[in-house]
């Protein structure tokens, strides 16, 4: 369980926060000077060096979004001038990706921080170049949106890159995509012209992933503890009708695969925070109330964020996955630290980063001191020397992250039996992120994934 530091504070972690941006804006030149585009986005580092995983592009727009952070967080406008650059010239495919549920993640990383940073004053740009922005987050929402699949009751879900019968949890971070494009004034087109309101999508989404990946200990099955999530539930595409959880990185259906429930935790936070600044008649023209979608969001963020806090080292930091069977091996392992160099599983630190943002939006939106604390309280351990890689030669910024255990494609260093010492694309953007976010806080300022 996490072990709240309840004195700690924002401003307490800015020299760490400092560490963080020192250390990334070296890892990014290192990065930018010898990738090559040709190669596929980078995904996780072997040995310290970069490598692409050809699954699904996904990583691309964390690459690009990185030095539009750093830019933000440093004012550098070296960072500003390789983001927006790559931004142009690499981007454009992922607008209209029709393959992948993964838009929030490339798309609102780069095109969305170019048009927060554009519409908050922060950078120069042209009304041109806005609308340029514009243009593409409103098409990368709506491509997100088409992939569709209906179920039994009449709601449905965004399906992923496994097909139409595939529900994943990262997902409901990807909705992203969706609520800019719908705060931006934009709509599906589908047959007949039919207009398709891009908000009821992300709420319909949202609860069709809250009832059948995430657990509120109802008894739904023998598995059913409150805040569990499972990585992706699966569905007839005959009759629309729920079959059986599944899981594609986690040790197991029945087990918590920790950087999925991450993605839960996170995105319902953030999307309460967008949902509450919409005016009650958007929901009412979809047949709506915008008191019960926000109540049945924050169910769904308070009972992953509890579980979270229970289920996690002492630190912050959460092994893979909670069920993983190694795990007995290491006895009393919620009682204290996480244990990033253990010779039975592997710790994963950008579950930890992506968390520890959730826990601190869903904080400040309920006023929630607990839920506050514990993600400073994982931040000060994600900033300290044990995650945060300060070898000039290491490529990555968060050490200690996995990709895919089950599939063994995670770099296990000579001499060790587990994955470690290791960094991702997704684990360093949130890093960076995340640093922004407090640094942000302090300053009295709001920062959030849809511009102002």
């Amino acid at each position: 369980m996490i072990k709240i530091n309840e004195s700690l504070t924002t401003e307490a972690l800015l020299p760490d926060i400092g560490k963080v941006f020192t250390a990334a804006g070296k890892k990014i030149h290192k990065l930018s000077n010898h990738w090559n585009p040709e190669d596929g986005a980078p995904v996780f580092t072997i040995e310290g060096q970069y490598t692409a995983r050809g699954w699904t592009e996904w990583t691309q727009g964390f690459q690009f979004g990185m030095p539009l952070l750093q830019f933000e967080a440093t004012g550098d406008a070296a960072f500003l001038e390789m983001g927006r650059e790559a931004t142009v010239k690499h981007m454009a495919p992922h607008i209209t990706h029709t393959g992948v549920h993964d838009h929030g993640f490339n798309n609102v990383s780069t095109y969305g921080n170019l048009l927060r940073l554009a519409r908050s004053g922060k950078i120069d740009a042209s009304q041109e170049e806005i609308n340029f922005y514009e243009l593409a987050l409103k098409a990368s929402g709506a491509v997100q949106a088409a992939r569709w699949t209906k179920t039994h009751d009449g709601s449905g879900y965004i399906y992923s890159f496994n097909g139409p019968h595939s529900l994943f949890s990262d997902t409901v971070r990807s909705l992203r995509a969706l609520a800019v494009s719908h705060q931006l004034g934009h709509v599906l087109m589908g047959e007949h012209d039919e207009k398709i309101n891009l908000l009821e999508r992300i709420i319909l989404h949202a609860e069709t992933t809250a009832k059948y990946n995430v657990y509120f200990g109802e008894g739904r099955d023998r598995y059913d503890i409150r805040g569990r999530v499972v990585h992706e539930s699966i569905f007839n595409l005959n009759d629309g009708r729920y079959r059986c959880p599944s899981s594609q990185q986690g040790y197991s259906p029945f087990t918590t695969w920790t950087r999925g429930h991450a993605w839960i935790l996170c995105g319902f936070a953030e999307q309460l925070e967008w949902l509450s600044t919409l005016g009650e008649e958007e929901f009412e023209a979809i047949g709506q109330q915008k008191t019960d979608v926000l109540a049945r969001f924050e169910e769904t963020a308070r009972a992953t964020a509890d579980f979270y806090i229970e289920q996690t080292p002492t630190d912050g930091i959460p092994y893979w996955d909670t069920g993983a069977p190694g795990l007995v091996n290491l006895g009393d392992y919620l009682d204290r630290p996480a244990e990033p160099f253990n010779d039975h599983e592997p710790v994963d630190s950008s579950a930890a980063a992506i968390a520890a943002q959730g826990l601190l939006r869903l904080g400040r939106y309920l006023g929630s001191e607990e839920y506050f604390k514990a993600g400073l309280t994982t931040a000060q351990s994600l900033f300290s020397d044990t995650y945060l890689s300060s070898d000039p030669e290491h490529e990555g910024l968060l050490l200690h992250s996995v990709y895919h255990h089950p599939n063994g494609w995670d770099h296990i260093p000579a001499g060790r039996k587990v994955p470690c010492g290791e960094a991702c694309m997704w684990g360093d953007y949130h890093q960076l992120e995340l640093a922004v976010y407090l640094q942000a806080l302090e300053k009295g300022e709001t920062y959030t994934f849809f511009p102002a």
